[in-house]
């Protein structure tokens, strides 16, 4: 025959409240160590990361805009060297000494 201890039920519901209480300490523990985490972060000037990819993403625009007109000036220049190039073709040359 099973006898009923209180003993160790009342054991087994102290148990159970003190693992929920380390587990809520333990949650409350990280909460804080994260916020004081993103408050030193925040302290040392770094971007977040949608910062970073807007600035990316302009950088890029950039660049593309600088190789689309260097393109456009080495075309320019290109049109422009072939009329000084007849003119230079038109002197006469100096006839070697003998």
């Amino acid at each position: 025959m099973q006898s009923e201890n209180r003993f160790f039920d009342d054991l087994a519901k102290m148990v159970n409240g003190v693992a929920g209480t380390v587990a809520g300490a333990g949650r409350e523990a990280e909460s804080a160590m994260r916020e004081r985490a993103k408050e030193w972060i925040g302290r040392m000037d770094f971007v977040s990361r949608e910062e970073f990819e807007a600035v990316k993403e302009m950088a890029a625009k950039a660049r593309a805009e600088a190789e689309a007109l260097k393109a456009r000036l080495d075309k320019l220049e290109g049109a422009a060297k072939p009329a000084a190039a007849p003119k230079a073709a038109a002197k006469p040359r100096a006839t070697p000494k003998k």
